[in-house]
């Protein structure tokens, strides 16, 4: 979890109450953190990642203010109008797409506070951000350059500045091999042939995002006016950054002001900071915590957590949620924080009214004796995600995607993800490549879950492979004959050749339950074809099995 450095007496002066270190210390842990270390004025916190508007000492004391009574509901920003403009150019919709902007005029920088804006900006980046993938920030002295600003993808090669911390100019691509957050992040581009670039009209680079600002926009001790980019693969996410940043900046004493950010389908004005409104049920909250509070009772125990709150009916309350809060995704997390404005130390624990005993699902625990018995056959255990694609699944092995069902997903953020899995095999196979730096033999094996698009239900499946120089039917076929030796018990299984474009033809085997009517398979084995093994890189030969439990159970 993020840890947030503040300097207790940088609090106080933005808390605006007078409060002691150790009332701080003793009031902080009930709002969701944990003090991790206190030295000094310098006190460390730990924060849950559901909060990143609590990753800065002005986040903190903007929640502190209204959980300690002195500011209590929600706290509202003004937001002027600009006439600065961004447009957004429609070549980096596939690089990274997503951009939205502010201004924040009249800040004074001190030390305390130049120290906050970059620990949070790099709090964000981590968690938010996912390391500058999904989100990241721009901070800029917007003084040293001039609207509109035009947010394009451009070839790698064509421009040239110089990068925050150097002297030289040096293009996109030299940026990436030389510089220090270049080489550190280069991974978010690669296989990119266009690289995302913001520029002034007079086309000079303010920044090359998710990489580093221009030397041209760097914020020091006499900024004043500063201009923010937020650019990402996720536009809710972006806004999310934004609206923190922004705030954040207003709570120093800074002005916000919106950017038209002109995309070539829309336009959106940021930041927007006005608050969205849900309904809580009385009822509702009353019943999750067992309670028996009155509609204005809830009222006040939201207003100790920043909300803006007023009786919506008999029933229910209107909730007005700060557009810093992105944790609020149903009503039940309102109700959470309407126990943390009442305490949890003030509520009566109560023992369950029923006893019951929970024990391990059968096929969790088959599962679990299984996983003992492949590690003593050698086999090391891996663990891989759930989705695939199309190619892994299907075009290395052969298959024509068309004819075997599988279910995709809706929108999918990237290609490599966007189906669920049919089998754990080209999992295995990917592992195999991924590692086939490291010494022969190599002997893995996985226990997880395929969807097969024709039942859309969750299948348990055992796979594994094995590749080393020798390795052939014969020995696959042995060790498969072990494990169903170990499982199959009184079930009449029977071997039957199977034609599978993956594997060496004669040298594949369905592993058919004979005593069901009809006949069903409940697995397969057998030594991989060379173009099956060319497709994932591999260069030695390669033999796998794969066996459906629920066959077996």
């Amino acid at each position: 979890m993020p840890v947030i450095s503040i300097n207790f007496n940088d609090f106080k002066d933005l808390l605006g109450a007078d409060i002691t270190q150790e009332e701080f210390i003793e009031a902080v842990p009930m709002i969701g953190a944990d003090v991790d270390r206190i030295d000094g004025d310098e006190i460390n916190i730990e924060f849950f990642p559901d909060r990143p508007d609590l990753y800065s000492v002005e986040g903190v004391a903007r929640a502190m203010r209204a959980f300690l009574g002195h500011k209590p509901g929600l706290q509202e920003y003004a937001v002027g109008h600009s006439d600065v403009k961004l447009i957004v150019d429609r070549s980096v919709s596939d690089v990274r797409p997503w951009i939205v902007s502010g201004l924040v005029r009249n800040v004074v920088f001190t030390d305390p506070f130049v120290k906050s804006i970059m620990d949070v900006q790099e709090k964000l980046h981590l968690t938010l951000g996912r390391k500058r993938k999904k989100v990241s920030i721009g901070i800029h002295d917007f003084d040293n350059v001039k609207p509109p600003f035009t947010y394009k993808a451009v070839d790698p090669e064509s421009v040239q500045f110089i990068p925050l911390g150097m002297n030289d100019y040096l293009d996109m691509e030299e940026i990436l091999r030389k510089h220090d957050k270049g080489i550190e992040y280069a991974w978010i581009l690669e296989g990119a042939d266009r690289y995302p670039i913001i520029t002034d009209v007079n086309h000079e680079v303010v920044s090359f995002p998710p990489i580093i600002n221009g030397i041209a926009t760097t914020v020091t001790e006499n900024t004043s006016n500063i201009f923010l980019d937020i650019t990402g693969l996720d536009l809710n996410g972006c806004i999310t950054a934004l609206n923190i940043i922004a705030a954040l900046l207003a709570e120093r004493g800074g002005d916000i002001e919106t950017v038209s950010v002109e995309y070539p389908d829309k336009t959106i004005i940021t930041p927007d900071l006005k608050p969205t409104v849900k309904k809580l049920s009385i009822d509702y909250t009353n019943k999750m915590l067992a309670s028996n509070f009155t509609c204005d009772e809830i009222i006040g125990y939201l207003a100790k957590m920043g909300y803006g709150a007023a009786s919506g009916g008999d029933k229910d309350i209107d909730v007005n949620i700060p557009a810093y809060r992105s944790d609020i995704l149903h009503p039940i997390d309102l109700v959470e924080d309407v126990a943390i404005g009442v305490g949890y130390e003030n509520f009566t624990p109560e023992l369950p009214k029923s006893l019951t005993f929970g024990k391990v699902r059968k096929l969790e625990w088959f599962c679990e004796q299984l996983r003992t018995f492949m590690i003593g056959l050698s086999f090391n255990e891996i663990m891989t995600l759930s989705l695939s694609n199309l190619e892994e699944q299907f075009e290395l092995f052969g298959l024509d995607k068309d004819l075997i069902p599988h279910v995709t997903i809706k929108n999918p953020r990237t290609e490599e993800f966007s189906i669920l899995r049919v089998s754990l095999l080209p999992s295995l196979l990917t592992t195999l490549r991924n590692n086939k730096h490291r010494d022969l033999p190599q002997q893995i094996f996985e226990l997880g879950d395929v969807v097969p698009g024709d039942t859309l239900k969750n299948q348990r499946v055992l796979a594994g492979a094995i590749t080393h120089a020798k390795t052939n039917f014969t020995e696959i076929k042995s060790i498969v004959e072990n494990i169903l030796q170990k499982i199959a018990g009184n079930r009449k299984i029977i071997l039957r050749s199977k034609s599978h474009p993956g594997f060496i033809d004669g040298r594949c085997v369905s592993i058919i339950a004979h005593d069901h009517d009809p006949e069903v398979e409940i697995g397969y084995f057998g030594e991989l074809h060379p173009k099956t093994i060319t497709a994932f890189d591999l260069g030695y030969p390669v033999t796998v099995f794969e066996l459906y439990l629920d066959g077996f159970m």
